[in-house]
């Protein structure tokens, strides 16, 4: 290895099945990619994996045998925040667990964070995650389910897997590899196509898409992160990937950053827009904006207006499910917003989470 239900509020649901597993994820994560990660590498990864490799593991003085904590490799990504909101929050720009679980359900919360972080960081002293306890992938909807087990080499980007009425599945984004992980995602339906949003998150595409006999898609401003993609997206028009998934090339994040649109139901944002808990809204990640703000701003007002979808699912950053007006309006507002933005130096601790 390389390495919410359909309200408001984003708390993922109680999940629906665990399907058990033949090795714990510390123990997947022991296996490396022989396929070259590093050659697919895009802006943050040399961030992330310069914070990832800390010479010691601590955890805090107050942590008993069976306390959750988190330990001092975090890098703040956000994913442990999202999938188990009260008990994982920013403390000194880091996760810690605010309180220890009270109930089943809360101790599945810190189950699917500890199984989705990248840095393998949450976790108790006493025991290795248990893998029966493994919700991925959890289904956030009928349609969707997230992949979890985030890669280190996508910057702990969320993944995707999307069922289509034909009965095949798309995978947008991936998690980190592993032959058994594969396994996993492909029970939940063949996979026909693996859609790249950006650079970023093309680390393990390839594979996944050999492994799958899928078709490895990514734009061309971008296809040096995947040169042996299978099929390459192509100038700002929007194109049919397949029926009912449409790719909407938006510049601005990286050069060949793309939003998937599904069933004009379902938007896959990459890292382009997402939705934020500390505004309240749909936000750009400026900070960490690598090729162009101005881009981006003209992007957005070239596309915005034909974006169609009820949920927001991006790959950094909170999901959100709004019924499709509100989405519409609030796309509309942040395309005004983004005009007045301008170049700024990239500045991860600026995200507004």
């Amino acid at each position: 290895m390389d390495d919410e239900r359909a309200d408001a509020q984003s708390t993922p649901p109680e999940p629906v099945r665990a399907t058990p597993a033949t090795q714990s994820a510390e123990d997947a994560h022991d296996h490396q990619d022989s396929r070259g990660s590093h050659s697919h590498q895009g802006p943050h990864n040399s961030h992330e994996n310069a914070t990832t490799k800390p010479t010691a593991t601590t955890q805090s003085p107050a942590t008993t045998a069976t306390n959750w904590h988190v330990d001092n490799r975090c890098t703040n990504c956000d994913v442990a925040r999202q999938l188990a909101p009260g008990l994982i929050g920013e403390v000194s720009g880091r996760s810690e667990v605010l309180r220890q679980p009270s109930s089943e359900a809360e101790e599945r919360q810190l189950h699917a964070a500890a199984f989705s972080c990248h840095t393998r960081s949450i976790r108790r002293p006493s025991h290795r995650l248990d893998p029966v306890l493994d919700p991925f992938p959890m289904p956030l909807d009928d349609t969707v389910s997230l992949c979890g087990h985030n890669s280190p080499h996508t910057a702990a980007a969320n993944s995707y897997l999307v069922r289509r009425p034909s009965g095949t599945a798309v995978m947008v984004d991936t998690p980190r590899w592993s032959e058994l992980l594969a396994a996993r995602y492909e029970e939940f339906a063949p996979i026909t196509d693996v859609l790249l949003t950006h650079r970023d998150h093309a680390a393990h595409g390839r594979r996944y898409a050999d492994r799958f006999g899928a078709r490895l898609w990514i734009h061309e401003g971008d296809l040096d992160a995947a040169p042996d993609a299978d099929r390459v997206l192509r100038g700002t028009a929007s194109i049919e990937v397949s029926d009912g998934v449409l790719a909407y090339p938006l510049a601005g994040h990286t050069e060949g950053s793309v939003v998937y649109v599904i069933d004009e139901r379902y938007c896959f944002s990459g890292d382009s827009f997402y939705w934020s808990r500390a505004t309240d809204d749909i936000e750009v990640a400026e900070s960490i904006t690598w090729y162009s703000i101005e881009e981006l701003a003209l992007s957005l007002s070239r596309t915005a207006g034909r974006l169609h979808f009820e949920w927001l699912l991006p790959g950094h950053g909170d999901r959100k499910h709004l019924p499709a007006p509100q989405m519409a309006r609030r796309m509309r507002e942040l395309t005004v917003r983004v005009q007045t933005l301008r170049p700024q130096p990239i500045d991860f601790t600026a995200m507004r989470w």
